[in-house]
């Protein structure tokens, strides 16, 4: 089966064509400022090619995407009709969808009810998903949230202590996101420990994005991110956890309005905001290098954020098996891994030097062989999981 994995945000589009029995992918690219002028990047065959294009509206980045698939130098198969089905990242499905599900009229009515807890996502992720229905009728396309994996947390650990009435009058609550890496990570990790059964195991997922979980038996217990992506972890841009006292002072003193006060949390906050120097931990690693105490103060403080949540996902799981590194961050940054362990060593947590500033893109671990507890260094892969999660629901649709 091929399937065609769509993200779409607000003014970009991320795709694949993988055919997820095989783990093959064919093609994998990027449509950016769509709507402004439009560049298409698209990789096949470790080829690549760049294309300015116009694309005004998310309609055309698709459409020329279907033709660069099928046709001229980024050819990888004959027709659209040799593709199989669409899988969709969704942000948010809210409480109302707890696993992914074949994208239907009453879906996307749901998702449109859920657009208030995610007004930049939801609706690029709705868009992406209608064009696709009359782009390719007939096709089916499946959503995939990544909220759900999140769904399995306790009341106690996903409820917020505000009046009860605003859960049950406005649905607010932790939701989580990120879900598909720490659902591929945390099983991929299950397998490496060869225990599927009584494991603790926890996740972080460290990227421009950041968040941790507490994975208990495949099952997340809890994690950092909230309502909304900016609560949690610092991150490149968002602020994480702010006291709302800090924040009305802010305001107060700024004479902020609250989208001007969530524009800064979300856009202007983090390692950009401490460092004053890059959202990318890359730069503001090499500046601390070249003595800039700013960039020192940000890298101190992501790390020291990511510990505290490890100790207390720690605390929740009554012990771990696996801390597990992902994403940009987790995957390539050795110096943040040795901060968050360091220290660790009475929570069975005992980092190797060595391994841990040994390169490499494959799953490993980078414990001592002395340490109690496994330390995991897993690349993820997000876009497996839904075309896993595509090819298995379809399949189970036709077999019906």
């Amino acid at each position: 089966m091929l399937v065609f994995i769509l993200n779409a945000g607000s003014s970009s589009l991320k795709y694949q064509l993988m055919n997820p029995l095989t783990k093959e992918v064919f093609a994998v690219g990027l449509c950016e400022r769509i709507g402004i002028d439009g560049v298409l990047k698209h990789e096949f065959n470790e080829n690549k090619i760049t294309l300015n294009v116009a694309m005004p509206t998310h309609k055309e980045a698709i459409e020329l995407v279907l033709r660069t698939l099928t046709s001229g130098e980024g050819k990888v198969i004959d027709s659209v009709d040799d593709i199989d089905a669409i899988g969709h990242r969704a942000v948010h499905g809210g409480e109302e969808f707890a696993s992914s599900v074949m994208v239907t009229p009453r879906v996307i009515e749901k998702m449109k009810e859920l657009i208030p807890l995610a007004p930049l996502h939801n609706p690029a992720n709705i868009m992406g998903m209608e064009i696709c229905q009359d782009l390719m009728p007939g096709k089916p396309n499946v959503a995939v949230f990544d909220t759900a994996f999140h769904q399995t947390m306790p009341d106690y650990a996903y409820m917020y202590a505000l009046p009860y009435e605003q859960y049950t009058k406005h649905g607010i609550r932790k939701y989580g996101f990120h879900g598909t890496s720490h659902f591929f990570v945390s099983n991929e990790a299950r397998g490496m420990l060869d225990k599927k059964h009584n494991t603790r195991i926890i996740v972080c997922h460290l990227g421009n994005g950041s968040s941790v979980s507490a994975v208990l038996n495949g099952k997340c217990i809890d994690t950092s991110m909230g309502l909304t992506p900016v609560q949690g972890l610092m991150m490149g841009t968002r602020a994480g956890d702010v006291g709302a006292g800090a924040i009305s002072y802010m305001m107060s003193q700024e004479k902020l309005t609250i989208d001007q006060a969530l524009d800064i949390m979300n856009k202007k906050s983090g390692i950009l905001g401490i460092s004053g120097k890059s959202s990318d931990l890359r730069e503001v690693l090499q500046g601390m290098q070249d003595g800039d105490d700013r960039c020192r103060l940000a890298v101190e403080m992501v790390a020291y954020n990511i510990k505290k949540y490890v100790g207390a996902y720690v605390a929740a799981l009554d012990g771990v098996d696996a801390l597990c590194f992902t994403g940009g961050i987790g995957e390539n940054a050795a110096l943040i891994r040795e901060k968050v362990c360091a220290g660790l060593d009475s929570m069975g947590l005992v980092i190797d030097p060595v391994k841990n500033n040994k390169r490499s893109s494959k799953p490993r671990d980078i414990a001592t062989n002395a340490s109690a507890s496994r330390i995991f260094v897993i690349p993820t892969n997000e876009e497996f999981v839904i075309a896993n999660d595509t090819y298995r629901i379809v399949s189970e649709l036709n077999n019906k």
